[in-house]
């Protein structure tokens, strides 16, 4: 499902034009964003949270020759677990 499909099913199920789903999802993906860049969590009460994990730094073999060590820098990256109104659904 791309995003334009998402939206189009939103404004059939609510009953609203596509331009007024499609700036409701922009709106609520900005605020998720929003929220992981300050680092929160946003969890949403039946379908899952959304996280920012922190990846430790390490060092990593370069795939084009493999007798060659990187290092590969720490980062923090988008995370989410599932939950389990979302996880019964799926099964």
């Amino acid at each position: 499902m791309t995003k334009q499909d998402l939206i189009n099913a939103a404004a059939s199920t609510a009953g609203v034009t596509k331009k007024t789903a499609g700036d409701v999802l922009e709106a609520v993906l900005s605020a998720i964003t929003k929220s992981l860049q300050k680092g929160d969590t946003v969890t949403v009460t039946g379908f899952g949270t959304f996280r920012v994990s922190k990846r430790a730094a390490r060092t990593g073999v370069n795939p084009r020759n493999p007798s060659q060590k990187i290092k590969i820098p720490a980062m923090k990256l988008p995370a989410f677990k599932a939950g389990k109104g979302l996880k019964d659904a799926v099964r």
